[in-house]
Parts: structure tokens; sequence; C-alpha cells
């Protein structure tokens, strides 16, 4: 029996930090572990999609559908051919979504509305988010519980995170005040890299305890797994990769059960 789900949004408006792979592995993961798990693909480019094998264009219905009132979210869940592990498919339709909802109203909570009803099914409903902070990523952070922060060991890493924290901020204040950071974490880290080190300090400075104490490392299996359609964690389970998604997931895991509802 599933108790109330916990609804995590992975964000950070800068692209490719590894968002989309967290997403994914993080869903694939704790679906291993044997969790019921929701991934809903809320960007444009559909790549959390297509990380799990399934084209885009395959699913009968999509989430462009249901936030249009076009199908029942039910309809739109579909298999991701993984045990407890289900998806609900983008499509490049939602790039039109801002100006579609312009003139709707509540139109920052659409997405809680429609994914309440489903935390009695799932231990966890996963949002991937669009890089940016448009419609789509603020209803993920108005549905979500905890927000997960991808950032890149790279020197602009810390660069527009003010931006997303003053959104986090006013939608804490307006919208969602439960709203919080579950986990910032590392990727695309190199220890042979002064850089990477410098990031990381510079992270655990700002963020403290909030930081995960797992780092993702720069990976060619990480690469290589969605041109597959695969999770890096079912692609190659033994690589530095999914051994560090594998830790990262329980880290998420351990800091839910400490949560109360």
């Amino acid at each position: 029996m599933v108790t109330r789900g916990w609804v995590l949004a992975i964000v950070n408006q800068k692209g490719g930090v590894g968002k989309t792979t967290t997403a994914v592995n993080l869903a694939a993961q704790l679906a291993v572990q044997g969790d019921e798990v929701l991934l809903i693909d809320a960007d444009p480019q559909a790549n959390a999609t297509s990380g799990l094998g399934i084209a885009p264009h395959e699913p009968e219905h999509n989430l462009f559908e249901v936030l249009q009132e076009e199908c029942l979210f039910e309809d739109a869940i579909i298999s991701s051919g993984r045990p407890r592990l289900h998806l609900v498919p983008a499509s490049i339709d939602l790039a039109g979504i801002d100006l579609l909802f312009a003139t709707r109203i509540a139109r920052e909570t659409v997405l809680r509305s429609l994914l309440m009803p489903l935390r009695e099914r799932y231990n966890w409903l996963i949002i991937d988010t669009p890089p940016s902070l448009g419609l789509l990523t603020i209803n993920a952070l108005v549905a979500a519980d905890g927000l997960i922060v991808p950032l890149q060991c790279e020197y602009y890493a810390l660069e527009g995170l003010s931006r997303l924290m003053q959104t986090v901020e006013l939608v804490r204040q307006h919208l969602n005040p439960s709203l919080e950071i579950w986990k910032v974490v590392l990727t695309m880290h190199d220890p042979r890299t002064k850089l990477s080190e410098q990031v990381e300090a510079e992270v655990r400075k700002f963020f403290g305890a909030k930081v995960a104490r797992t780092v993702i490392p720069r990976n060619v299996r990480i690469g290589e797994a969605p041109s597959f359609g695969q999770p890096v964690v079912e692609y190659d389970p033994r690589s530095r990769g999914a051994i560090a998604y594998k830790a990262f997931a329980q880290e998420v895991k351990e800091y839910g059960t400490s949560r109360s509802r």
C-alpha cells in the first residue's frame, strides 16, 4: 500500500546541467528499490521520454493534452516497460503553454490540482522541468513538496542561481508555503581538475547541508545511456555514474523518510 507520495521537481533554468539525466536515473533507481514512481516529462524537448526508450510521437496522449483538458491525466500515464516506473510523456506542443495559458484562471496551480489524486498511488512523482523559469516550471514549483537542483561543476555553475532562488521564494510566499530545496546535487564532477574542487567548495559553502553527499562524476556511460533509451543505472549498473546515482537516490529516499508529512 502506498502512503501519500512526495512530489519532487528537478529544476535549474540553466541547460546542460544534467537535469533530465538526474530525473530519469532518480526515478528509475527509486523504482528498482521497490517504490511506485511516476515520472512526469514537462520539458518540450521530451528528453526524459526518449531517455526511457519511448519516442515522443508514439504515446496516444501526453502532458500537453492533459494541461489542455483534452484527456484525463490517467489516460496519459503509460508504462516505461520497467516494473513500478510509469511515465507521463512530453510533447513539443508544451513550448506554447505560456501563450495558451495567458488568460487561464489559476494557471500556476493547474499541475498541482491534477497531481493531487495521484499522490495516493505513487510513492514518488518526479517532474522534469524545462531549462527556463516559464509557466511549466512555475507549475512544477507550485505542485512540488521538494526541489532537486542539479549544478554542473563548471565556472558558470552559480550564475543565474540567485534568480532561481528568488523565484522559489516568491512561490513559497504566495502559492506553496511548504516548498523547500531537498537536495542540490553536483554533476559532471571531475576530481582531476581544480575547477571542480573550487565549484564544489563554493556550492557547499552557499547551500550547506542541502548539498548531497553524493557527487555525480563526469562519466562517458552517463552520456551514452540515453542514446540506448536507458537510464545509466540500467545501461551499465557497475559504471561510476550508475553507482553515484544509486547512492544519490538513497540519499533522497532517506531525506523523504526523515520528513514529516
